[in-house]
């Protein structure tokens, strides 16, 4: 929607100067050339020094060849002074210039050749002419005798800085001032201040500007053709839009840039209740292409619930293709987060579309139920049935790569032939789902029954890889980076492939590859840099956490021969009878126990040979109960700290051991908060290890008649 960046306006090129406007046109050239190196501007003011010699008391030019770095550093200036001004102009003016020597020569000479038409030059905002839509004043600059750009800069500027910032009453002087401004486009690409007050969503400036605008002013359109009523419609300021809909109501069926309708605008910024608000003003006057176009940018922009509502009232939409060549359904598939719309759709209350029963009966669910039951209906058992779900892409194997559990489960259980089908490689979606570890669309093998045993035995076309030999392949990044850290990573790949294992048939497992390469095989290439960043992961944090352990072992232990509150010169300690000394005993021995447990764990695993399938579960358990035992001991050796204060304080002030034992939890806040991570991982990886043990939601389900 911004109208106001043209040609020229960019920080890595000259201006353009297209033979009007020379006075603007140079200052600008001027601070460009400034920016770029300001000595190049000297060589274009006072001219350059042209190396010459002395023979015979005669001056002569230099030839190239008798330069030295003072006469090149001279030359490259001037040539980069030449340059600038000659990417600048248009091609009538360079040729005028062209047989200038210097870049002083050129822009003097420019200065002369421009002079006369620059008298009578159109104002800098009116260099685009048209006719076809009603267009602000664009010549208002002019009428006075005083410089069109000192206006430009009086007026315009701060009245747009002022829309911009909805300051209502100095706009409101400005407007006093010079009322032509109220039909004057104020910047380039000609939006007028009522553009630019509803595009920034300034309800109380809009609304005041409305009271002193008549009709024509409200209906001027920027350099694009497009209406301030188009602006707010895109910035989805319901106030605005119903304040000028009152003033004029057709402005909602209005087009702008493009041939764009405001509700198209709408949608494609995503503005769902906008959107909704003006689509029956305005589904009147759609053409095929408005229809297809909004239908679109609603699946793009995640308002399914209206997408919805459009093809139920206009099936041929199902069938309909964007500039890509994809349907709706291409669309969808390759959503990865289908949950997550524009304008968080709710559920569709009035004559809802039954889907998954397992899975939330969200609209866009339903939405790809409607699509595709209204294809099958006018296409099933036809050829254009696979014209539509396989051209441009295959469809279901789109939602495969994608993890697209709910698309694929509502497309197979209204057609579950779509299970036997094989992409160019002849993979299935399983092979796909293992590939790229997609436990949801995995679970598809529990619910096919012996169906499984056939389709394991499809092997890739080009490399020859069962299903098992997908598993092996190391998985994509995205999918890995679920679990941090490598050991887990590791852990869960072998999970992976362990499960598939289990599928496969006997002969199978074995199978070798194109390559020559059985499953267990191509695993190990394929995982060899993640074990080997495993081992370097796993030893690092056994080693942090083993010192750890070993500190807190030596300090309990000193504490627990070195009493709290001393004896009584026979050994036996003076507040044994006290509460706080049997907390102290207890949660020191406990400290010392477990922080010894976990040097031992730590240990234990610094000395493992780290081999690929002691990432499966060993090394795993071993760190998880490492940590466990490590943040056991932390919190005994505080409690016994805190403890050991109410000893030595029962006679003084009891508020000191308080604060003391309040503060003592500090430490362990900060350990889990430092931890969060690993334990996040230890807990994530727990979770993936179950949901993957066992059988998720159907994909396949019977809708009830």
């Amino acid at each position: 929607m911004d109208t106001t960046i043209i040609e020229g306006r960019s920080i890595s090129k000259p201006p353009y100067f297209d033979g009007t406007n020379c006075d603007e046109w140079k200052e600008r050239i001027k601070i460009f050339i400034q920016s770029v190196d300001f000595k190049l501007w000297l060589v274009i003011k006072n001219g350059s020094k042209i190396p010459k010699k002395l023979i015979n008391g005669l001056e002569l030019v230099k030839s190239e060849d008798e330069f030295n770095d003072e006469d090149m550093k001279i030359m490259e200036h001037e040539a980069k002074a030449k340059n600038i001004l000659s990417c600048a102009l248009n091609p009538d003016d360079l040729k005028r210039v062209s047989s200038c020597q210097t870049a002083k020569e050129m822009w003097e000479e420019l200065d002369n050749v421009v002079t006369a038409s620059n008298i009578n030059s159109t104002p800098v905002l009116s260099r685009v002419q048209t006719s076809e839509h009603k267009r602000p004043n664009l010549d208002f600059l002019n009428e006075t005798g005083d410089d069109p750009m000192k206006r430009f800069l009086n007026l315009c500027v701060p009245l747009h800085k002022l829309a911009l910032k909805g300051n209502w009453p100095e706009a409101k002087r400005i407007l006093e001032k010079e009322e032509k401004l109220k039909h004057a486009a104020i910047a380039r690409g000609w939006p007028t201040v009522l553009h630019i007050a509803a595009g920034a969503n300034h309800i109380h400036f809009v609304k005041e500007l409305l009271k002193i605008l008549d009709e024509n002013a409200i209906e001027l359109k920027d350099i694009k053709g497009n209406t301030a009523f188009c602006f707010a419609a895109a910035a989805g300021n319901m106030e605005i839009v119903e304040l000028m809909l009152k003033r004029i109501p057709h402005l909602a069926i209005e087009r702008g840039g493009k041939g764009y309708t405001p509700i198209q605008f709408a949608a494609l910024q995503g503005r769902c209740k906008m959107t909704w608000h003006l689509y029956d003003k305005t589904k009147h006057c759609f053409k095929d292409d408005d229809w297809n176009l909004l239908f679109f940018a609603c699946i793009y922009t995640g308002i399914y619930d209206l997408a919805l509502k459009m093809v139920r009232e206009r099936n041929e939409l199902a069938f309909a293709r964007d500039e890509n060549e994809e349907t709706a359904l291409h669309l969808l598939a390759k959503n990865q987060t289908p949950l997550d719309s524009g304008c968080h759709c709710p559920e569709v209350n009035h004559n809802p579309i039954i889907i998954n029963p397992g899975m939330k009966n969200h609209v866009v669910f339903q939405l790809v139920k409607y699509l595709w039951t209204t294809i099958l209906d006018k296409h099933y058992g036809k050829p254009e049935l696979d014209e539509i779900i396989n051209h441009p892409s295959r469809l279901i194997f789109d939602a495969a790569e994608v993890g697209n559990f709910g698309f694929l489960s509502e497309l197979i259980s209204v057609y579950p032939s779509l299970i036997w089908d094989v992409d160019s490689k002849n993979r299935t979606i399983l092979h796909i789902a293992v590939l790229h570890r997609h436990v949801s669309i995995f679970h598809l093998v529990h619910q096919i029954g012996n169906i499984k045993g056939i389709i394991v035995t499809y092997e890739d076309g080009e490399e020859g890889n069962t299903l098992l030999h997908m598993a092996a392949k190391l998985a994509p990044r995205s999918q890995l980076e679920l679990v941090s850290g490598a050991a887990f990573q590791m852990s869960v790949e072998l999970l992976w492939f362990q499960k598939v294992k289990k599928i496969m048939l006997p002969a199978q497992i074995k199978a070798r590859n194109s390559k020559g390469l059985t499953a267990q095989e191509l695993f190990s290439n394929e995982h060899e840099k993640l074990r080997e960043n495993a081992e370097s992961w796993m030893k690092k944090t056994a080693e942090s956490c083993m010192l750890i352990s070993t500190v807190i072992a030596t300090g309990v232990f000193a504490a627990a021969i070195t009493l709290p509150g001393g004896n009584d010169g026979t050994g036996k300690p003076n507040f044994l009878k006290k509460a706080s000394f049997l907390v102290f005993a207890i949660s020191d021995a406990l400290a010392f126990i477990s922080s010894s447990t976990a040097i031992l764990i730590f240990f234990s695993i610094l000395v493992s040979r780290y081999g690929e399938y002691d990432f499966y579960k060993s090394l795993p358990l071993k760190l998880i109960f490492g940590l466990i035992t490590l943040f056991i001991s932390i919190t005994s050796m505080m409690v016994a700290f805190s403890s050991s204060f109410f000893i030595i304080y029962y006679h003084g002030s009891k508020w000191v051991p308080i604060c003391i034992s309040i503060l003592c939890f500090l430490p362990i806040l900060l350990y889990i908060g430092l931890q969060f991570s690993l334990f996040s991982d230890i807990i994530s990886s727990a979770y993936y290890w179950r949901t993957l043990s066992k059988p998720g939601k159907n994909m396949i389900y019977i809708q009830k008649m």
